[in-house]
């Protein structure tokens, strides 16, 4: 739907967002300085804070007016955070998951992500990179 549509959206944008503030930068210094599955640890909280401003997004807006939140609208950006998970798409693909290849973060960690920026609308919450959960 059309929701899911703006979530891929507003998660793009937030990479822009990060990489005004220099976060891209400060990930992308960590290439071949650290192992792969490290690594890949960064990036996950890297694709999780986009999420998280995705949800933060959709809050705004609809603070707004600039969107109308319609019933089901936010199932389809939740059913969208779950279709993209690494865990979704390597079963898929394959049968089975690799962790340490994870690069975006699975279902849930998606959908956390994108829940709390809607529900707290503080981009404060969204420190992805000293978040315990993801250690």
């Amino acid at each position: 739907g059309d929701m899911a549509m703006a979530y891929v959206t507003a998660h793009e944008v937030g990479h822009h967002v990060q990489k005004l503030l220099g976060i891209v930068d400060q990930v992308n210094q960590y290439r071949g300085r650290i192992s792969e599955a490290e690594y890949n640890k960064i990036m996950v909280k890297m694709e999780l804070q986009a999420d998280f401003f995705a949800g933060l997004w959709a809050n705004q807006a609809s603070k707004l007016g600039i969107i109308q939140l319609e019933p089901g609208d936010l199932e389809s950006a939740i059913s969208a955070t779950t279709a993209v998970g690494d865990d979704t798409l390597q079963k898929e693909a394959m049968g089975y998951t690799v962790p340490d290849s994870f690069t975006h973060g699975t279902a849930a960690q998606r959908t956390y992500w994108f829940r709390k920026g809607y529900q707290t609308g503080d981009i404060r919450q969204g420190d992805t990179f000293n978040d315990p959960s993801l250690r």
